[in-house]
């Protein structure tokens, strides 16, 4: 839904529409394209994410201890946005090669005239994808990775910090329920992916493989300008909700999971 562009056709008017269109076009597994990317990156970027905020956290209390014990709200902020941005390392390679092989299931106009006639274009996995691309261009849109990381990062940890507290009454050294710490991190996840649903769009318009007739961007000042001249504003959320629907189960569960192996595992 990100990469279509409104000035040559959109294939699909909603998230639901989408949903139908890949199973119609490309079966059930055309919505598991580029989950082998994801299944070798998500442990250790969660793992360099998760760690990192606490490391910053637990630094920030230390330097700028507050009197109630508590983190103020800037440090939370920028202890999240420092997790976001250390993950990049990884998340950039896997998002890349992740998009590709997404969008090479398409079945577009354009494609299904050249398989009429057939013409047929190469296959494309996940080596081929590295090869074409080389290390270096495997961090093709870093910059606006960072973009969207860091103010996810900062807005998930500090909203989760505060739903736990605030709506489930956490207290020093208390335990929250399972299902309360999976609800505090589905709700942080909602505003956190909508809210950078922009700075995706924009990250994965540089990273697709262009085709023939579409636009092409330099940068992300460029990507900014044309597509809100060619799209309008409303472009930049393009896959919010599906954003949302993605992220929120994702992060809840990924917050249960860690607190829970914190409370029963000596030192972790």
């Amino acid at each position: 839904m990100q990469n279509q562009r409104s000035t040559s056709g959109l294939l699909y008017k909603n998230s639901l529409a989408c949903f139908q269109a890949v199973i119609k076009n490309e079966g059930v597994t055309g919505l598991y394209r580029g989950i082998g990317p994801q299944l070798v990156g998500v442990a250790p970027e969660k793992a360099i994410k998760l760690t990192m905020n606490d490391l910053a956290r637990h630094t920030i209390q230390n330097i700028a201890p507050s009197k109630n014990g508590e983190l103020p709200l800037w440090g939370e902020i920028v202890s999240g946005g420092f997790a976001g941005a250390s993950q990049v390392i990884f998340t950039n390679p896997l998002e890349i090669v992740k998009i590709r092989l997404q969008v090479a299931g398409e079945k577009t106009p354009a494609m299904l005239a050249a398989a009429a006639a057939g013409t047929t274009a190469p296959k494309v996995t996940a080596m081929t994808v590295i090869k074409e691309l080389g290390l270096k261009g495997l961090y093709k849109g870093a910059s606006a990775c960072l973009s969207r990381d860091v103010p996810f990062s900062a807005i998930y940890f500090t909203a989760y910090a505060h739903v736990k507290t605030d709506l489930f009454n956490e207290k020093p050294g208390q335990r929250l329920a399972l299902w309360e710490l999976l609800a505090a991190g589905a709700i942080a996840g909602m505003p956190a992916a909508f809210l950078t649903t922009p700075a995706d769009v924009i990250k994965t318009r540089l990273q697709v493989a262009s085709r023939k007739g579409e636009q092409t961007y330099s940068g992300i000042l460029d990507a900014c300008r044309k597509i809100t001249r060619e799209e309008g504003p409303k472009a930049f959320f393009k896959g919010g909700i599906a954003r949302v629907l993605r992220s929120s189960p994702q992060f809840g569960v990924t917050l249960m999971t860690y607190e829970f192996l914190k409370g029963i595992i000596p030192g972790f």
